[in-house]
């Protein structure tokens, strides 16, 4: 089971780094004023999902490629945080988008729980 939810968590953050790549232009909109370079933000984003994506299968790089993730998802929290702003919801309904923020945690949570643990000495 711990072999399926790895494969998993991977392949969702692999999913998602390579959307960054097909679906630039559709992130484009969601980036906050006050981070310079999106396109680039974006792309370097996608290629770090991808990186961690592919690390957590190796047990070597499998805590750091956790941490990475983490990382990553707290910071982009500053984009669904962002999104609240009933001016830069670009319409989507608030519920929903309060929904996503905290399902930050949830990925965060995800991610934690997957790290290789060292044995108690």
């Amino acid at each position: 089971m711990k072999k399926i939810n790895l494969y998993l968590l991977s392949f969702f953050y692999i999913i998602n780094g390579v959307f960054h790549f097909s679906f630039t232009e559709s992130y484009l909109p969601i980036m906050p004023d006050f981070l310079p370079f999106h396109w680039e933000l974006i792309l370097f984003s996608g290629v770090l999902e991808i990186g961690f994506g592919v690390g957590v299968l190796f047990d070597r790089f499998r805590n750091i490629s956790l941490a990475g993730i983490i990382l990553i998802l707290i910071l982009f929290m500053s984009v669904h945080i962002n999104m609240l702003v009933p001016e830069n919801s670009f319409g989507y309904n608030t519920p929903l988008l309060v929904i996503r923020s905290l399902f930050q945690f949830v990925l965060i949570y995800w991610a934690w729980m997957n790290r290789k643990l060292k044995p108690a000495v």
